[in-house]
């Protein structure tokens, strides 16, 4: 790799490989330390394609969960199976990994721009804008840019725009679906709302089990229309209604006495 060879949104690669390099040997305890990652399915990870792939997945903070991501994918392509353990996987990582952000979100400080540049496909948020609701069209070159990545690598997407739970998937990942076709890859991730900050930045609680479950890619018929589309991956992030469920107090407390128990029984 040439020292300035840039990617196609003109990111110096070797830059980028060590603000992924430190980042992540910054925040490899927040998942292997402070909590525990449980992770399946990261061997669906190996046998992708290098470019054109699409990951689709629910959101709980700002950057936590995409960093997660980088750490699992990073390993999984280094050879460790369900395992971030030994953080020598970010020596080598790959550099043609994006993820899909509000643009207002990867301005808000230095912090945030240093980490757009380690990936972030940065957006205008057709609904929200500065905590008020908006009513605007798509930015074509938002979409452009999504293909131009797709093109050139793998796109983390978390298709309901949002961190809180159980809101609609956006009907934009359905038309970049449509329009690219790529392998579209769902994760499911949890634990991540209790153990940081909205933002992702700051740990909240110490010691809880996070959880992160890859699944197989899904399968589109070119005749699937968006709503059917929306709906495969609202199962497959388990963020369609019908996963709503109203659970007693008690059981919650319950379930929360069963995570503190295994917290630290996990082995990856």
């Amino acid at each position: 790799m040439g020292l300035f060879k840039r990617n196609p949104f003109g990111h110096i690669l070797f830059i980028k490989k060590w603000i992924i390099r430190i980042l992540g040997s910054m925040t490899h305890r927040r998942y292997r330390g402070f909590n525990a990652l449980q992770i399946e399915g990261s061997e669906i990870i190996k046998n992708l394609p290098d470019k054109n792939v699409l990951f689709v997945s629910n959101h709980q903070t700002y950057f936590a969960d995409v960093v997660a991501m980088f750490h699992v994918f990073n390993a999984s392509l280094s050879g460790r199976t369900n395992s971030i353990k030994n953080v020598g996987y970010l020596w080598n990582p790959k550099l043609n990994v994006y993820y899909i952000a509000a643009r207002e979100t990867m301005r808000a400080g230095l912090l945030a721009r240093i980490v757009s540049y380690a990936g972030a496909i940065t957006v205008e948020r057709t609904w929200r804008e500065k905590g008020k609701d908006v009513n605007r069209q798509v930015k074509m070159s938002d979409i452009t840019n999504i293909g131009t990545a797709l093109k050139d690598g793998w796109v983390i997407t978390f298709p309901q725009g949002t961190t809180k739970p159980w809101k609609p998937i956006r009907k934009g990942t359905s038309h970049i679906i449509k329009k690219y076709n790529p392998v579209v890859v769902p994760i499911v991730i949890d634990g991540f709302r209790r153990s940081f900050d909205k933002k992702g930045i700051r740990i909240k609680k110490k010691g809880i089990l996070q959880s992160m479950v890859i699944k197989e890619p899904l399968k589109f018929d070119e005749n699937d229309s968006v709503d059917s589309i929306i709906e495969k991956i609202e199962m497959a992030i388990e963020q369609h209604p019908s996963f709503v469920k109203v659970i007693p107090k008690e059981v919650l407390l319950e379930q929360e006495k069963l995570n503190e128990q295994r917290r630290w029984s996990y082995k990856e």
